[in-house]
């Protein structure tokens, strides 16, 4: 008898869950799964660089009945978004992952050997993929996003663009301790 909690049961009518009655338990059995899922929540790094919620992500996978449950490989893709690190405008890029995941049979020796959260299972025939893309996608991201590898950022005295100000971009700071003889003794530009 098991002792590890029941998974939740799948949402049914969602492009996330597959069904996979028809593959069957025949190791060997195949099929190609290609469908568009939307993203219920935030997938990569939230507040950072994601994948925003209700964005479309295209699911090109195949689908292998082995021994211990279904194995999972493909592609995921779709369009993060977020803001550079550095400068702070907007960065949209495309990012595509690879998968690979082993969804465990019930009471097979791969269930009653893992614990819970070393692999998914499949429930009641159905397999939820949400879980692997989003860990994969956190994987795939950019923890410094930047729009450009060499951006230089923002000036930190008035937060304008380097790549707009240029390289001669100063501001004149003087040193507190002389603030009052400079005031003493204030330089003519003419002189």
């Amino acid at each position: 008898m098991s002792t590890r909690k029941s998974q939740g049961r799948p949402l049914l009518g969602s492009p996330w869950v597959v069904d996979t009655r028809e593959l069957g338990r025949r190791p060997g059995s195949s099929r190609p799964v290609a469908r568009t899922a939307e993203a219920a929540h935030p997938i990569g790094l939230e507040g950072v660089i994601a994948i925003p919620v209700g964005a479309a992500v295209e699911l090109d996978l195949l689908l292998e009945s082995v021994v211990e449950g279904v194995l999972v490989t493909g592609v995921a893709s779709g369009t993060l978004e977020g803001e550079c690190s550095r400068c702070l405008d907007p960065i949209s890029e495309r990012v595509e992952v690879d998968l690979t995941e082993l969804f465990a049979y019930p009471d097979s020796t791969t269930d009653e050997t893992t614990d819970e959260d070393e692999v998914p299972r499949l429930v009641d025939d159905h397999l939820d993929l949400e879980p692997v893309v989003r860990d994969a996608v956190v994987l795939a991201v950019p923890h410094v996003p930047l729009c450009e590898p060499d951006c230089a950022g923002l000036c930190a005295d008035c937060g304008r663009k380097w790549a707009e100000v240029g390289p001669d971009h100063r501001h004149e700071t003087i040193d507190p301790r002389w603030a009052a003889l400079q005031e003493r003794f204030p330089q003519d530009q003419g002189e």
